[in-house]
């Protein structure tokens, strides 16, 4: 990250966090009951909630580099940063999954959740944060033990 940025980078980040958090209440998509229904082919209406954030997410990924061949507030090049499809990416995916449909929220409905009152998403934050410290510890002494036996040569 560096600091020659556009100087409303910030707040418009901020912005564009401000209406995704509204969106979500809106459409009720804060609600774990309301997810949950979903996952349980109850209630479709977050399918519609995806279906159109797909359809809008799709315009500007699609528009955006003919009409620009840089972001306006970054500087950075329009491109296609794909993530390889690995091992990773399968179990990540699972864990995520089971997490969310056994607490029927996702971290960023689970922060505008706390906006429509929900407080005990509190435990599910703190599963959230503690799953994410215990993978990147995980992963660093993954890393350093590959890294020990290449140094010891």
């Amino acid at each position: 990250m560096s600091d020659d940025r556009h100087p409303l980078f910030k707040p418009l980040i901020f912005l564009g966090g401000i209406v995704f958090g509204f969106g979500l209440g809106f459409s009720q998509m804060a609600r774990p009951e309301v997810v949950l229904d979903f996952l349980q082919f109850e209630d479709f209406g977050l399918l519609f909630v995806m279906f159109g954030a797909a359809v809008v997410s799709g315009i500007a990924f699609a528009v955006m580099p003919r009409i620009r061949d840089r972001a306006p507030l970054t500087g950075d090049r329009y491109e296609r940063r794909l993530k390889p499809f690995d091992r990773n990416v399968l179990v990540g995916g699972a864990i995520f999954g089971v997490g969310w449909g056994l607490s029927g929220i996702c971290p960023g409905a689970a922060y505008a959740s706390l906006g429509v009152g929900n407080v005990t998403i509190l435990w599910a934050l703190a599963g959230m944060f503690l799953g994410a410290y215990a993978q990147g510890v995980y992963r660093s002494r993954a890393t350093a033990s590959d890294a020990a036996p290449a140094g010891a040569d």
